[in-house]
C-alpha cells in the first residue's frame, strides 16, 4: 500500500506560479510512475503530467505543456509539479497518484489550486 499527500496549493494570480508537492509513504516509491491529475468543477478528472519511476520520462497534457514541470526526489519519496504562468482555466482540484503499467492505484486526497484573473 502507499499512501500520498498533496500540499502546496493555494490562491495565486493569474501569471503567477505555485509548486505542488507529493510526499509517498509505505511500499517503495521508486517503483512507481507517478503522475498529477486535476479536476475542475463540473468537469472530469483530467491528466496533467506524469514522470516515469527513474525520473527520466516526462508527459505532458497540451494544455500545460511548456508551463508545468514535473519532476522527482526518490530520496525523499516526493513527486512535484511546477506550474508557471497559470491561468484560471487551471483552476482545479491537483491530485498525485502512482502506480505501474499506466494503471494508477494510490491517490492521494488532492490539493485546490484557485487562480484569479
Amino acid at each position: 500500500q502507499v499512501q500520498l499527500v498533496e500540499s502546496g496549493g493555494g490562491l495565486v494570480q493569474a501569471g503567477g506560479s505555485l509548486r505542488l508537492s507529493c510526499a509517498a509513504s509505505g511500499r517503495t516509491f521508486s517503483n512507481y510512475g507517478m503522475g498529477w491529475f486535476r479536476q475542475a468543477p463540473g468537469k472530469e478528472r483530467e491528466f496533467v503530467a506524469a514522470i516515469g519511476w527513474s525520473g527520466s520520462r516526462t508527459y505532458y497534457a497540451d494544455s500545460v505543456k511548456g508551463r508545468f514541470t514535473i519532476s522527482r526526489d526518490n530520496a525523499k519519496n516526493t513527486v512535484y509539479l511546477q506550474m508557471n504562468s497559470l491561468k484560471p482555466e487551471d483552476t482545479a482540484v491537483y491530485y498525485c497518484a502512482g502506480g505501474a503499467g499506466g494503471i494508477y492505484r494510490y491517490w492521494g486526497q488532492g490539493t485546490q489550486v484557485t487562480v484569479s484573473s
